[in-house]
């Protein structure tokens, strides 16, 4: 969407503080032990409070309230019995609807934060998410983010996940334009001021392809390597972008 008015800004805001509260939480109760239907459970209580839906549930009915990925798990983990275990690489993903209006974020978080490689993949989803705000302003082509966060993805010895990517949000998950994470030669889409999108680093230790689980909705590494995710919902300026789901 672009916004139109002071409405849209105040409808938005809303919805992103209700993901950013819920990353926060979720991200506060990764542990050992923990299975990720609790997580989904918690998820569930503060959207229930905020008077928030899950979006996922709503658009494309998926089983469960956020979507909770583990390890070579790349993205749409269904929460369930799984218990986390140390040194794993979690994916929170929240996309959430509060009054019309629809925010999209994620985080990658370590279990007791002692595995050395799966922090390096999760700070290199970071570090590639920050250097895209360079050029993720009015008047570039949406292109330019992917040119910039593969650069990024690709110095650190890792890979751009292939067919997943950012993209417009803000009255349904999935709106135009595509935000790829790697550079798109025909891509001719220009960003504007008031366009509201994701940009979404999605990377692997490994290949970067992609394979089906078996639930119908999990995506996985195809090599069984280890996969990051890092997003915020964002609106583009003439400057820096307005970061909604950031802290």
């Amino acid at each position: 969407m672009s916004i139109q008015s002071e409405a849209d800004w105040k409808g938005l805001r809303r919805v992103a503080a209700v993901a950013r509260e819920t990353l926060d939480a979720l991200e506060h109760h990764v542990r050992a032990g923990i299975t990720t239907g609790q997580l989904d459970r918690i998820a569930a209580r503060i959207f229930a409070k905020r008077g928030a839906r899950s979006a996922p549930a709503l658009v494309y009915g998926f089983p469960g309230t956020v979507l909770i990925s583990v390890n070579d798990e790349i993205v749409h983990g269904v929460p369930g019995k799984r218990r986390l275990e140390q040194g794993d690489l979690v994916k929170l993903d929240v996309t959430v609807e509060k009054d019309g209006y629809i925010a999209d974020a994620a985080r990658s978080s370590v279990v007791g934060g002692d595995n050395d490689s799966a922090a390096r993949l999760r700070d290199c989803a970071v570090a590639a998410f920050e250097a895209s705000l360079a050029v993720a302003r009015a008047g570039n082509r949406v292109s330019e983010i992917g040119r910039v966060v593969e650069r990024e993805v690709r110095g650190r010895g890792f890979a751009v996940v292939r067919g997943l990517s950012g993209h417009g949000v803000g009255r349904t998950i999935h709106e135009p334009p595509t935000v790829y994470n790697h550079y798109v030669a025909t891509q001719r889409d220009v960003l504007e001021k008031g366009m509201v999108l994701t940009i979404e680093p999605l990377i692997s230790a490994g290949s970067g392809n992609v394979i089906h689980d078996v639930d119908g909705w999990t995506l996985r590494t195809a090599d069984g390597s280890l996969a990051a995710h890092h997003e915020h919902t964002l609106v583009i300026t003439s400057g820096q972008p307005v970061l909604l789901t950031a802290a």
